[in-house]
């Protein structure tokens, strides 16, 4: 039985209006052979996770540049929780310093990557979380 490919939801939270650095991940992550589904700009946490849940994905992509990371990203795990997304990646990355990553990852926050980082990294580290998370 063939896998489905995996599923992710790229987003941008607030009123940060620099989606260059999304637009990237996504193309990456497609060329990858994931599907992404790319919300555009000024979502809330509320309507990230609602798409997420009805798109049926593996994983979030948030990318923030606004400083907001301590307050989007714990909402949107809460979000998920409540509606038992337990088995859902939330990643993202952004200007985020290293001692807010590592805060984050303590509230269950997946991995956090900074700008720059080599695009393999990233779609290595979804597929290996999904391959041990999700059966798809």
């Amino acid at each position: 039985m063939k896998k489905r490919p995996i599923r992710v939801l790229v987003a941008k939270v607030g009123l940060d209006g620099h989606d260059r650095g999304a637009k990237i991940i996504a193309s990456f992550l497609r060329d990858a052979g994931m599907e992404v589904i790319y919300t555009g700009l000024r979502q809330t946490p509320e309507m990230v996770v609602d798409t997420a849940l009805q798109e049926d994905v593996d994983a979030i992509g948030i990318s923030i540049l606004s400083g907001a990371h301590n307050t989007v990203f714990p909402k949107i795990m809460e979000l998920m929780k409540e509606k038992r997304m337990d088995d859902v990646l939330l990643t993202g990355g952004g200007i985020i310093p290293d001692s807010d990553m590592e805060k984050l990852a303590a509230h269950g926050i997946g991995q956090l990557f900074a700008p720059g980082t080599d695009t393999s990294i990233i779609v290595n580290y979804i597929q290996n979380w999904v391959d041990k998370h999700r059966n798809i």
